[in-house]
């Protein structure tokens, strides 16, 4: 039921089936003395989840910690019901996320404005976590997991302002949540490495997302986990992706965002124009109209629109 990714004799990688896909969203699983979860996704992967180590012949009881690298219901919607199943475990995540995971109501209101009459089918249900089985961890403090595994933990804003992103040693390889970006796994059967950066509402801010990409090219990582989807290799190709393709949707939201009409009106034009752009790209790459690749992507590019068109509102109003 749930399939496993082997990256190396430490990290295994969980598939969630986030959205009813493979390859959408995963969970990373560290084997060290202290057995760590790195995401969980939301509630209903968590059946895919617990069979994942299953297959791995771990216990929920033997899960010692549960990192978050931030709140969107993707990526820690089901950290409730896992935790229900985990009595050893404790929660790890920014302390401006905390207070969220006690009282997920803003958090269950904010997916609904997005995701509509789809809420319940992606991320029901949402369960509060006690604060006493929630630990916050601080820009560069550290957890040490095993006496050769020490996992260090940044604050790394642009797509939350309560993103951590945590980089472990042993790999020399950080867990990026979506701090740069989505892989697009569809694509790799057609070997094309693909990354696009997620600028989902309410809190996206393009130089925050930048300079977190800095960050991590300075640390001079090798590897780099993403929530969406799996371990790249590759990092330069990430930050030139995201350097390429941030202009482009700044600049298409500009257009959007200038344009007379109502706010859907000005979030359809986006989304299309978007989906234009990317469509075109991966035309030239020999990517067929028909690849499946582009139903996720026309999904993404929505709510990346969204976050887009009101990151320039703020802006607009900072300035007025």
């Amino acid at each position: 039921m749930g399939k496993i990714i082997e990256i190396d004799k430490r990290i295994s990688l969980i598939d969630g089936n986030d959205l009813n896909r493979k390859l959408r969203t995963g969970t990373y699983l560290l084997r060290e003395r202290d057995i760590t979860i790195v995401e969980t996704s939301a509630s209903p992967s968590i059946p895919y989840l617990l069979d994942g180590l299953s297959q791995l012949g771990i216990s929920p009881e033997e899960i010692k910690y549960i990192i978050l690298t931030h709140i969107h219901l993707d990526h820690a919607g089901g950290a409730g019901l896992l935790l229900d199943k985990c009595p050893n475990a404790s929660v790890i995540v920014h302390k401006k996320g905390a207070r969220h995971l006690e009282d997920p109501s803003r958090l269950i209101a904010g997916a609904k404005a997005v995701y509509g009459d789809d809420f319940d089918t992606l991320f029901d249900p949402i369960i509060p976590i006690p604060p006493e089985r929630i630990i916050i961890k601080e820009h560069r403090e550290t957890l040490s997991i095993s006496e050769t595994s020490i996992l260090t933990f940044f604050d790394t804003p642009g797509h939350a302002n309560h993103h951590l992103s945590i980089y472990d040693q042993v790999s020399n390889g950080m867990f990026s949540g979506d701090t740069v970006g989505i892989y697009y796994r569809e694509l790799d059967p057609d070997d094309i490495e693909f990354y696009l950066p997620t600028t989902s509402p309410n809190q996206f801010n393009p130089g925050a997302m930048l300079a977190a990409a800095d960050l991590y090219e300075d640390l001079g990582i090798d590897k780099i986990y993403f929530g969406h989807f799996g371990a790249s290799s590759n990092p330069g190709q990430v930050y030139r992706d995201l350097k390429y393709w941030l202009p482009i949707f700044l600049e298409t939201a500009a257009d959007a965002h200038a344009a007379n009409g109502a706010f859907e009106d000005k979030l359809s034009s986006l989304s299309e124009g978007l989906y234009d752009r990317v469509r075109d790209f991966l035309r030239q790459k020999g990517i067929a109209d028909s690849h499946p690749v582009y139903e996720i992507l026309a999904l993404d590019l929505r709510v990346c629109s969204m976050g887009l068109l009101d990151y320039l509102l703020k802006q607009e109003q900072l300035q007025s």
